[in-house]
């Protein structure tokens, strides 16, 4: 092949090569241009979340809607029913008790837990040896998995080597010891005793938080003018506390209306139903009685009282 052939063909060879890249160029440097917008890398970083969110909420919640409708059990498919399940549900003694045992548990437990809350993260605030071991040493209850340490209850409460009952017979307080998980009012005192346990922690650090965040000029000058640590409490920390209180309490309030834990392994809900919670007879019904249909429409139940609860609070959460 000639000498000037040659030359052509590598020209032209050359010629592609950059004309090639070049268009990779461009085309990386549309797509870098494409990914930097904002409302692309926004979608871009929110998408494992959502696909989460449908993998492991949007998806089961859809199936127990179905299945409420459905007269199901467990392994075989059911028919539609309409709203059947939910009548049954209103005419049934146990979910009516449930729906009694569930307010009762929900309301006292985060009633102590805001009081006592506030007071231990007053106690933590003040506190100045050893603050920092002493705030690890409160989450415990909190990091401690729930079944684990909720055993340890249950051995507390136990009628034959119960603690509790140790302590206040040798201390001479009473002579024979109560059986707190056979008898019914017992039972929801002990239930409601390890909820707030398990909870208080959640509430001090949180309370505890916005204690922190408080400017201390407003307590020089209310103590310059005069005011006392009650008034201080009462007209300064209170007041600027009620938007973290009321964000404490809402959660708080959704985690212990739907806890399942405590009761199932306290008291699976006995004695006599005294201590069922809508997750404890969604579980009983639903799985240990094959009845997928009504312990969907059972677990479901609470939702549109949750949905009120939370409307309420966040309604107060924006006027504050």
């Amino acid at each position: 092949m000639p000498t000037g052939a040659m030359e052509r063909k590598e020209r032209g060879l050359e010629t592609t090569t950059a004309v090639r890249a070049s268009l990779q160029d461009s085309t990386l440097k549309k797509i870098h241009m494409f990914c930097q917008r904002e409302q692309v890398m926004g979608y871009t970083l929110i998408g494992p979340a959502f696909i989460l969110l449908g993998v492991l909420v949007a998806w089961p919640f859809m199936m127990a809607l179905y299945f409420s409708v459905t007269d199901s059990w467990v392994g075989q498919p059911g028919t539609f029913i309409g709203l059947r399940n939910y009548w049954n549900l209103l005419h049934d003694g146990i979910f009516i008790q449930t729906l009694q045992n569930s307010f009762v548990f929900t309301f006292s437990a985060v009633f102590f837990k805001a009081i006592l809350g506030i007071t231990l993260a007053l106690l933590l605030h003040r506190m100045l040896r050893f603050k920092k071991w002493v705030r690890g040493a409160v989450l415990l209850p909190w990091v401690i998995p729930t079944a684990l340490s909720t055993l340890g209850w249950w051995w507390m409460f136990d009628s034959l080597y119960s603690v509790i009952n140790w302590t206040l017979i040798h201390l001479g307080i009473i002579q024979v010891g109560p059986n707190w998980l056979g008898t019914p009012y017992l039972a929801k005192a002990a239930v409601i005793t390890v909820n707030i346990w398990r909870g208080l922690p959640f509430f001090a650090i949180t309370i505890l938080a916005g204690l922190v965040s408080i400017p201390q000029e407003l307590y020089e000058a209310a103590k310059t003018d005069g005011a006392g640590s009650i008034a201080r409490f009462w007209y300064i920390t209170l007041p600027m506390l009620k938007p973290v209180l009321a964000i404490v309490i809402l959660f708080s309030t959704i985690f212990t209306f739907s806890d399942f834990n405590i009761v199932y392994v306290l008291t699976r809900g006995g004695p006599i139903n005294s201590t069922h919670l809508f997750a404890t007879l969604a579980n009983q019904v639903g799985l240990q009685s094959g009845k997928i249909g009504e312990g969907a429409a059972v677990s479901l139940f609470m939702f549109p009282i949750l949905m009120t609860v939370v409307y309420f609070q966040l309604r107060f959460i924006r006027k504050e």
